[in-house]
């Protein structure tokens, strides 16, 4: 199973995450990835200075998988597409 790296990036300081965390796929990491973040913005101390931050997930390689802001995960969902059922 794949291993993940949730790196905090807030301005030009980084949490680097040492251990990572297994999951099946990239998808998994995503959802992971949200979940982390809305966790984090839980505390309202926090919300004003983490709005900016980012969350750089990586592979083992350390090659940048994906990244995913903190104000992406708090915005509501776009409206659906409606020829999806």
């Amino acid at each position: 199973m794949p291993r993940y790296f949730f790196h905090t990036h807030i301005g030009e300081d980084v949490i680097a995450d040492l251990n990572g965390a297994e999951l099946a796929d990239a998808d998994r990491a995503w959802e992971a990835a949200g979940a982390t973040i809305r966790a984090s913005l839980s505390d309202p101390k926090n919300q004003t200075r983490l709005m900016t931050a980012s969350l750089v997930v990586t592979d083992e390689a350390g090659e940048v998988v994906f990244e995913f802001p903190f104000a992406e995960a708090v915005m509501p969902p776009g409206p659906r597409d409606p020829t999806v059922h």
